[in-house]
C-alpha cells in the first residue's frame, strides 16, 4: 500500500504539472487575437507581477506569515536589481513569441535551454568548454534546427522572441547563483517576489509606455476581471508548487516530470489550439534534441554525485547543517563555494530548477528541460 508521503509527493508533482500546463495555455489564449483577443504579452505580465507583488507584500508586511531578509541596499543594487531586469526580459520576450508561433513549437525551442545556460555559465567564467557537454550541446542544437526545420508555420519574428527570451533567462539563472552564492542569501518563493516583483514591474513599464501604451485603445480591449485575476493566480501558485516538489523530490524524478509535462503540453496544446500542427519532423526534431538534454542531465547529476564523494563531511558538521535546514524550511539554502573549489561552483550555474514564478529559487538540482512561461 502506498504511504501517505508518497501519495503526497505524488500529487504534488500533478499539481506542478497541472499548474505549469495550465498556465502557458492559458496565457497563450489570452494573448492570442484568434480567442480571447489581449494581444498585450508586457501588459499581462504587468499584471502578473503587480499581483504577486502585492500578494507576497500582504503576507511580508501586513500579515507577518514571513519574515523579510536583511536586505541592505548595496545587495538590493548589485543583487535585485540586475537579476530583475534579465528577469523581466526574459517574460517580456518569451510571452510576446505567444503572438507569433505556437505552444508546441516554443516548447520545442525551450529544449535549447541547457545549451543557453551553459553558454552563458562559460562566457561568465563559472564553467568551463568540456568535450562531453560540448557534444550534448552540438546535439540539442541540431535537434531543434530539424525541429523548427519541419514547422509548418514558422516564423522568424516568433522564434527570434522565444530564442531571446531563453538566453535573457539563462544569463538570468547564472547571475542568480553567482550573485546571490555571493553574498550568502537565502529567499523563499514568497520573499523572492516579495523584493523582485516590484523591481521587474518597474523595468516593464518602459517598453509598455514605449511599445503597448500608444497602441492601446481601451474601448477596443477586452478586459474581464476573473480572467485575468485566475490567471494571475495560477501564475503565483505555480511558484508555490515549484517549492513543494523541490522539497519532496529527487533531481532524477523532477527530470521525468520535466519531460512529461513538455510532451503533455506539446499533445495538448494540438487539442486546444487547432492552429498547431505537429509534423513528423517536428517530432524528430524534438526527440533528438531531448536526447541531448537527457545525456546533459546525467553528466551533471554525475559531477554533483563525484563532487559530494570527494567532500565528504564530517558526522557532526553534517547533522547542524541538516538541523538549520530543517529549522528554515521555508527558506532556500544556497551553499557556499568554501568546501567545493571552483569547480563546484561551476556546476551549480546550470543545476536550477527554474520557472518564470520562481525568479530567485536556487536548489541543488539540475536545470529545468523545459521552461514554462509566466
Amino acid at each position: 500500500m502506498m504511504s501517505t508521503s508518497l501519495a503526497l509527493t505524488y500529487l504534488y508533482l500533478l499539481l506542478y504539472i497541472l499548474l505549469s500546463s495550465g498556465v502557458i495555455l492559458y496565457n497563450k489564449w489570452v494573448l492570442s487575437p484568434k480567442y480571447f483577443n489581449f494581444p498585450l504579452p508586457i501588459t499581462l505580465t504587468m499584471i502578473h507581477m503587480g499581483f504577486s507583488g502585492l500578494v507576497a507584500f500582504f503576507l511580508v508586511r501586513v500579515f507577518k506569515v514571513i519574515a523579510p531578509v536583511k536586505m541592505t541596499f548595496e545587495i538590493y543594487a548589485t543583487c535585485v536589481i540586475p537579476i530583475s531586469a534579465f528577469f523581466a526580459s526574459s517574460l517580456w520576450f518569451g510571452n510576446t513569441a505567444y503572438l507569433h508561433i505556437s505552444v508546441a513549437f516554443i516548447q520545442m525551442l525551450k529544449a535549447l535551454m541547457p545549451v543557453a545556460t551553459f553558454l552563458m555559465a562559460v562566457v561568465c567564467g563559472t564553467d568551463k568548454l568540456r568535450c562531453d557537454v560540448l557534444f550534448n550541446m552540438v546535439l540539442v542544437s541540431v535537434g531543434v534546427v530539424v525541429s523548427s526545420y519541419g514547422e509548418i508555420h514558422f516564423n522568424i519574428i516568433g522564434t527570434v522572441y522565444q530564442v531571446t527570451g531563453i538566453f535573457a533567462e539563462a544569463l538570468r539563472l547564472v547571475l542568480t547563483q553567482v550573485l546571490l552564492q555571493k553574498k550568502g542569501l537565502t529567499l523563499n518563493p514568497i520573499t523572492s517576489l516579495y523584493y523582485i516583483a516590484p523591481c521587474s514591474f518597474a523595468f516593464l513599464f518602459i517598453p509598455w509606455y514605449l511599445l503597448e501604451k500608444p497602441a492601446m485603445n481601451v474601448s477596443q480591449i477586452q478586459f474581464n476581471f476573473w480572467i485575468f485575476f485566475s490567471n494571475a493566480l495560477c501564475a503565483l501558485a505555480l511558484n508555490l508548487s515549484i517549492f513543494l516538489v523541490i522539497g519532496r523530490t529527487g533531481a532524477v524524478t523532477i527530470r521525468v516530470a520535466g519531460v512529461l509535462k513538455d510532451w503533455i503540453l506539446i499533445a495538448l496544446s494540438t487539442v486546444i489550439f487547432p492552429e498547431s500542427t505537429i509534423t513528423g519532423l517536428n517530432i524528430i526534431g524534438y526527440a533528438i534534441a531531448l536526447c541531448g538534454v537527457v545525456m546533459y542531465n546525467y553528466l551533471k547529476v554525475k559531477d554533483v554525485r563525484a563532487s559530494q564523494a570527494t567532500t565528504p563531511e564530517k558526522l557532526p558538521e553534517r547533522l547542524t547543517k541538516e538541523l538549520k535546514f530543517e529549522k528554515k524550511s521555508s527558506d532556500l539554502y544556497v551553499p557556499s563555494d568554501s568546501n567545493h573549489g571552483n569547480n563546484g561552483g561551476s556546476d551549480r550555474a546550470s543545476e536550477l530548477i527554474f520557472d518564470e514564478e520562481a525568479p530567485l529559487l536556487a536548489s541543488s538540482r539540475l536545470s529545468h528541460v523545459g521552461r514554462s512561461q509566466f
